[in-house]
């Protein structure tokens, strides 16, 4: 069983048991549970539902494990032939989640 869902501008299959970095969800603290209502496409076996634009009762029940931050990224600014180089660097902060159940109403 899997399903596909949508937060922000991001679509992720995820399945029952699964650790997912979500979008950052500043309000959620270490244990609070998440209702996922976005779900875009749902797959159990042999029912297949396709969302038009989200499948009709689908939720996703996850909880928040914390916050976490992501890879480094270098920022490189450089001006050719004026000796300008800066270097900044960025970590985008995360929330993670465990998926507890996928259901469909």
């Amino acid at each position: 069983m899997y399903a596909v869902l949508r937060d922000g501008n991001r679509q992720y299959k995820v399945t029952e048991g699964e650790t997912l970095w979500i979008d950052l969800r500043a309000d959620s603290k270490k244990g609070d549970t998440l209702e996922l209502t976005d779900v875009v496409l749902y797959s159990n076996g042999s029912d297949l539902r396709i969302g038009q634009p989200t499948v009709a009762g689908a939720k996703i029940v996850a909880e928040v494990m914390g916050e976490v931050k992501g890879e480094k990224l270098r920022v490189v600014k450089r001006r050719r032939r004026e000796s300008f180089e800066k270097e900044t660097g960025h970590r985008q902060h995360h929330t993670a989640v465990k998926i507890r159940q996928i259901a469909v109403g």
